[in-house]
């Protein structure tokens, strides 16, 4: 026997009343009948070519110095990081120098401070430097993401895109002889390989900038060295195929 709507209880009606609410049922009926018998048409898919497809263009391209660079990174409206650090940390050092070394991010030292490398992370760079006869202030020193992601959180893929096009200008501006990348992003970013840093670290490989090519090597970051101490030993392999290169030229 089937039952009708009037056969039901009120206690029935409002728990089924209830039920529906939670489902998301907003009204009883729409504003027009609906066939719900008849077929769909899904609106067919629009294929844009690969050769339309065109990056959108960035305000590093129009600077011809590393403060107009500066000048245009302050600049960026809604962007996320920029509006959750404390300062740019993006250059340091003589941009005049033969090496450059690309940080990853800065850490809560480097956004308080608004350097490129500051607290224990400079300290422990200093040193890493020294044992190959450089020094920070010998070299130029840029971070790859310059501000600080709150609570270091990871990065997504639009954010350091937004932010390459800044750091090759810059590589474009100095035109170092050898670039030195401490951690994953620029690593990844500048081989473009998707690789870990624990597999590209120690490889050399050559950016093409300018119509030239810089040899560059990765490595791990100060930071990462800091709370893994045991591949300090792998980073001083890095350095001293960095500083034998450095001898070669």
């Amino acid at each position: 026997m089937q039952t009708k709507q009037n056969d039901m209880s009120p206690g029935d009606a409002q728990a089924a009343l209830a039920w529906l609410i939670e489902m998301g049922a907003d009204e009883i009926v729409g504003e027009a009948p609906v066939n719900r018998f008849a077929a769909v048409v899904v609106p067919p898919v629009v294929a844009v070519p690969v050769s339309k497809v065109v990056p959108a263009p960035s305000s590093a391209d129009a600077c011809n110095s590393l403060a107009e660079l500066q000048t245009a990174l302050l600049a960026l409206e809604d962007f996320p990081l920029k509006k959750t650090a404390s300062n740019l940390c993006f250059a340091d050092g003589n941009s005049q120098a033969e090496v450059m070394i690309i940080g990853d991010v800065p850490g809560r030292d480097e956004d308080i401070e608004g350097k490129v490398f500051a607290g224990q992370n400079l300290v422990l760079l200093e040193r890493m430097l020294g044992a190959i006869g450089l020094s920070v202030a010998s070299t130029s020193s840029f971070n790859f993401i310059p501000w600080r992601p709150p609570g270091n959180r990871t990065l997504t893929d639009a954010e350091i895109q937004i932010c390459q096009p800044y750091m090759m200008r810059a590589i474009e501006l100095c035109r170092p002889k050898f670039i030195l990348c401490l951690g994953g992003h620029p690593a990844q970013r500048l081989s473009g390989k998707s690789d870990g840093l624990l597999s590209l670290r120690g490889k050399w490989f050559d950016l093409a900038v300018g119509g030239k090519k810089i040899p560059v090597l990765a490595s791990f970051h100060p930071s990462y060295l800091l709370k893994q101490p045991g591949q300090k030993r792998l980073a001083w392999r890095d350095l001293l195929s960095f500083k034998e290169a450095l001898d070669a030229h």
